[in-house]
């Protein structure tokens, strides 16, 4: 029995007898987009925090590598802890403003959202 069963999950059936799956096609990378080019909207959350309220940067474009570099640099320059997952930045404490400045500086488009 094959051991690529899980990869080919959503295929099912095939007539022909020239047919092989390729799953290739389905592996979707995320392209690098520029820093001019993307939006990163920028907010405060305590929702399934214990209360603790955060400091999250959504919309980033790129891989998780890139995603974790910048969430290192935001780090730093804010002088605090904080995590990079599921595409977002979270960064401890309430530092909406401070973040935006050194996203700025980085040369990304922010905007805040939220009150």
């Amino acid at each position: 029995m094959a051991k690529d069963w899980k990869e080919r999950l959503g295929v099912v059936y095939s007539t022909s007898d020239s047919f092989d799956y390729d799953s290739s096609q389905d592996s979707t990378e995320n392209e690098e987009v520029e820093p001019q080019k993307q939006l990163l909207y920028i907010s405060h959350d305590k929702k399934q925090r214990k209360g603790k309220i955060v400091t999250l940067i959504e919309g980033f474009k790129g891989s998780q590598d890139n995603l974790e570099a910048l969430s290192k640099i935001v780090k730093q320059r804010c002088g605090v802890g904080g995590t990079a997952k599921d595409g977002e930045i979270i960064i401890q404490g309430q530092l909406r403003e401070k973040v935006q400045i050194i996203l700025d500086s980085l040369g990304y488009k922010t905007k805040f959202k939220g009150g």
